[in-house]
């Protein structure tokens, strides 16, 4: 294939309004604190990544882990100082969704608030999108 010449057009836009772009992912303040607390203890960490992956009745379910470094295809989502990425693969079935954390008597957790999940099977760990 040989090398071709792209062509753009800018246009100024007048009479529409642009909309903001929102984040794929947004953060409670109680998921900020805690993020914050834990990467406080791991230095030569910059964030949590969220990933899916296969699992439970229904499909998918979310992943944290700690990392040091943004890959290539993560999309970063930085809210109040706490830096978040998300994996290629996980980033449709979040857009919208809203990280929390919370905890009580017997357990506590982060929650993942998703408006596109259509159900969710007895163990509360997969979606169907």
């Amino acid at each position: 294939m040989s090398a071709s010449l792209v062509r753009a057009t800018v246009r100024a836009v007048s009479k529409r309004k642009l909309q903001p772009t929102r984040a794929a992912l947004t953060l409670t303040p109680s998921a900020v604190n805690k993020i914050k607390q834990l990467l406080k203890d791991k230095p030569e960490h910059v964030g949590v990544k969220v990933g899916v992956r296969t699992r439970g009745c229904n499909g998918l379910s979310y992943t944290l882990e700690y990392t040091k470094t943004k890959g290539d295809s993560d999309e970063e989502v930085i809210q109040d100082g706490v830096r978040v990425f998300i994996e290629k693969k996980a980033q449709l079935t979040l857009l919208g969704t809203e990280m929390d954390y919370v905890e009580d008597k017997l357990s506590s957790e982060f929650v993942f608030n998703n408006p596109n999940i259509k159900g969710t099977c007895g163990c509360g760990e997969s979606f169907n999108i």
